[in-house]
This record gives C-alpha cells, sequence and structure tokens, in this order.
C-alpha cells in the first residue's frame, strides 16, 4: 500500500461504505455495513487522533442486522436507508446526541419476495429526495417514501429476471439494470407498468448490469458497469446506442462513483480487487458542456483520460467506494476497510 493508503481490520466482511457528508465542512463520519455473517451489523465510525499518528477509524455506535446489508444511502444529513438480503428496507436515524444508538423510523418487511419463499434478496437502492426506489432479485420495483409506511406503488413484474442495480434520473424517472443486461428507463408519471425505453448493456453478449450512476450535474449521462468488468456510457438524450463501450477491470464491476463536486472524475472497483481513478481534467477540450457528450467516449479514441489505480490489487473482492473531497473510503471482503488520502482530483 502506497503511504496515502490507511488499512483498518475490523474482522468482518464490509458490503457498504458511505460518507456522513457534512454541510460546508469535511465529513468526518461515515457508515460501514457487513455481510455473511449470522447477524450483520451497521457500524457509525469518526476518525480520532493519537499523538502525531494519522487519525484512525474509531467505532462510534452499531446496529444488528438481519441478513446481508446490500445497500446504504443517506437522504439527509441524519437519515439513511438500509436494505437486506432478506428482502427488506429500513429508515434510521443517527442520533447524534447519543451516539450509541440509532433510531429505527420506518421498516419495509419483506417487500422483496418469491411465492414460494418468505423474501427475496433487496439487491439496490436508489433515492432522490425522500423517495427510495428499491429493487431486487424477484424482478421487483418498488417506490417508497420516507413519510409512509404503505409503498407509493408496487411495479410487481418489472423484470422476468433479478434486477441488481436501480438509479434515479430524475423525480420521475428510474434506471433500472437487471442479470441480462437489460436497461430499462421507467417513467413514474404513466400509470401502466411497462417502461418507456428498453435497452441492452451490450448487443454483442449477455453481461449483467452490476452498477450504475448518472453524471452529477447531467444526469442524461449513464455509467453502467459489467459483470464482466466493463463500463458502458449513454447519452440519453440523443439514443439508446452507448457513446463508449470499455473493456475495464478483469472481474465484474462492483461499484461507479462521480466525485460530485468535480465529476471530470469517476472512480470504480472491482470484484478483482482493483480501484481506479479516471480523470480527464488535464484536458480542456474534454470537459463536458451541453453539447459534448460524456468524455469518456475519447478513452478508446485519443488515450487524453488517465487511469490510475489508487491503491495495490486486493486479494479480495473491493465492494464499495465513497470519497469527500479528496478522501475516499473503500470496503472490502478480506475484512478491512482502506481511507486513501489526498487523492489528486
Amino acid at each position: 500500500m502506497g503511504e496515502n493508503v490507511q488499512g483498518t481490520f475490523i474482522s468482518e466482511k464490509i458490503s457498504k461504505i458511505r460518507w456522513q457528508h457534512g454541510d460546508l465542512t469535511e465529513a468526518k463520519h461515515f457508515l460501514t455495513g457487513s455481510w455473511d455473517n449470522p447477524v450483520n451489523k451497521i457500524t457509525y465510525w469518526t476518525f480520532r487522533t493519537n499523538y502525531d499518528e494519522e487519525p484512525s477509524p474509531t467505532v462510534l455506535s452499531s446496529y444488528s442486522f438481519l441478513g446481508d446489508v446490500t445497500e446504504l444511502k443517506f437522504i439527509s444529513r441524519d437519515f439513511f436507508v438500509a436494505s437486506s438480503s432478506l428482502g427488506s428496507v429500513r429508515l434510521l436515524q443517527i442520533n447524534e446526541d447519543a451516539y450509541t444508538e440509532f433510531k429505527e423510523h420506518m421498516a419495509w418487511e419483506f417487500i422483496h419476495n418469491f411465492k414460494i419463499t418468505d423474501y427475496a434478496s433487496c439487491t439496490a437502492l436508489s433515492t432522490f429526495e425522500q423517495d427510495i426506489a428499491s429493487v431486487g432479485e424477484d424482478g421487483k420495483l418498488n417506490l417508497l417514501t420516507a413519510a409512509e409506511k404503505k409503498p407509493v406503488r408496487i411495479i410487481e413484474s418489472a423484470d422476468s429476471c433479478s434486477i441488481y442495480c436501480v438509479d434515479f434520473l430524475r423525480h420521475s424517472e428510474v434506471l433500472t439494470g437487471n442479470s441480462r443486461g437489460h436497461m430499462k428507463v421507467w417513467d413514474l408519471r404513466n400509470d401502466r407498468d411497462v417502461p418507456a425505453t428498453t435497452f441492452m448493456l451490450s448487443d454483442q453478449v449477455k453481461i449483467g448490469a452490476t452498477s450504475i450512476t448518472h453524471h452529477p450535474t447531467q444526469r442524461h449521462i449513464v455509467v453502467a458497469g459489467g459483470g464482466d468488468g466493463s463500463l458502458t456510457v449513454w447519452d440519453l438524450r440523443q439514443n439508446t446506442y452507448p457513446v463508449s463501450q470499455l473493456n475495464a477491470h478483469v472481474k465484474s464491476v462492483s461499484e461507479i462513483l462521480f466525485h460530485q463536486d468535480r465529476p471530470d472524475n469517476l472512480f470504480t472497483c472491482s470484484v478483482s480487487g482493483e480501484l481506479w481513478h479516471w480523470n480527464n481534467a488535464q484536458s480542456s477540450k474534454l470537459k463536458l458542456d451541453s453539447t459534448d457528450t460524456h468524455w469518456l467516449n475519447t478513452i478508446s479514441a485519443n488515450g487524453k483520460v488517465n487511469v490510475t489505480s489508487l491503491c495495490a490489487a486486493m486479494h479480495k473482492p473491493v465492494n464499495s467506494i465513497d470519497i469527500d473531497r479528496s478522501t475516499l473510503l473503500l470496503g472490502c471482503d478480506n475484512e478491512a476497510m482502506y481511507v486513501v488520502r489526498n487523492v489528486l482530483i
């Protein structure tokens, strides 16, 4: 590991890691979620300094969680939603006056399920302010709100196979990706349970979509990670044919993350144990404007996008990443988490 990478062994596999973003100041607290334990945990962390050493992660509180933690998403500074491999979604609050506890405000139990069993894994969540979209192995799309116990809408047969990822493109539009690589845009203003648009991750082979995200300021620009390690980019204003299809990681993409303040920077992690930083800030010609399709479409053409490995490849999957300013967190299957400081953005 490099000098700017700090590892902390925590004796559990980390499925998700998320900064609690501060309003104006740099984030100092974060959440981790575990998987593959009889009873898993959501843990709330801060950084504390011992003498002249770098600040190190310290546990403030933890919350027992049934099933694997499959996603963590903040909907405000103190409230977040967590999804489970047992098909449930919970709305929790961090009590900053008493760090020893989380408060549960809402639980949507077993909202993902198969007819022959009680539950199906809730594989992913996306949020837009107080609205929550959940998808699962049962092919169902649930639309929830933090203010109501009853789901706002259930699209029972959104897919005939497992849905692996979901993303709010805007308040009235959701994008899903399934295990066969079918991408579907859902217009929530339409009462009919049919997608507005359907297209493929790849037109050559069937590749499962494992992660999707949109550009922070231009939400029509979408990047998806594939089960084969590829990255695919679309500009949904134009058509559903990819702007770029890139061979990236050697195994499945775990997560894709744009830097919220400097979206010239993209980060990806993989089941292969890799953590990559994609950066095109060196070339002003590549910056997005209203007419540009996407900076990633230049990678194969002129090689002006820099791709950097931020740490030595792990021997286990890197499952989750998050960044605040120049400090990046990653959670891994080697029962450790890592802090990468001073990322060049």
